[in-house]
């Protein structure tokens, strides 16, 4: 179906943007045969009303798919953030949910800055049936003495039918001077 869609998608794009294309190099060659000034106004006027409805249909579009392949009915997203990264440098992250590796990501130093000053990296976003589901984190990184270190968190969760979206965060903890990964739901 998404395949379909794409098709579909794609087909009414090209064909409404070779309209706008045909209508504009139209315009142009009525204009170079002596068209009024009055005419060529209006051609112009006619003409950006088109672009802007060929724009407009493509952002219904978008949104339409967007609908179709994430419906909230079956979405899940997973977002990654860094509490101060202090006893921990971040490298890369892998993701499973059900046992199924779903998504995976290494870290640039610019990337790694980015989650330390508080931005929030969207991992992953995708589809899942209603019911009970095991999702798993592996961070791979360096504690604070340049050493290699893993740090996983294990989070069972029941998908309903509103979408449901997961933070992982990894936090520093003075205590030990370790960090740990806490999984949180975001409320909608």
């Amino acid at each position: 179906m998404k395949k379909t869609f794409t098709t579909i998608y794609s087909l009414l794009f090209i064909f409404l943007s070779t309209a706008v294309f045909v209508t504009q190099s139209n315009a142009q060659d009525n204009v170079a045969k002596n068209m009024p000034a009055q005419e060529s106004s209006a051609v112009a006027n006619e003409l950006e009303d088109i672009k802007q409805q060929v724009l407009k249909l493509n952002r219904e579009l978008f949104i339409l798919e967007e609908d179709l392949l994430f419906p909230a009915s079956t979405q899940i997203a997973v977002f990654v953030s860094v509490d101060i990264g202090k006893f921990f440098t971040l490298d890369s992250v892998e993701l499973k949910i059900d046992d199924e590796d779903v998504a995976g990501f290494l870290y640039t130093e610019r990337q790694r800055k980015a989650l330390e000053e508080g931005g929030i990296q969207g991992l992953y976003q995708g589809n899942l049936k209603k019911g009970e589901h095991e999702l798993t984190a592996i961070f791979i990184g360096y504690d604070n003495e340049k050493r290699p270190v893993k740090r996983a968190a294990n989070y069972q969760f029941v998908k309903e039918d509103d979408a449901i979206m997961l933070e992982l965060k990894i936090e520093d903890q003075t205590q030990d001077y370790r960090a740990k990964v806490v999984v949180e739901e975001w409320l909608l």
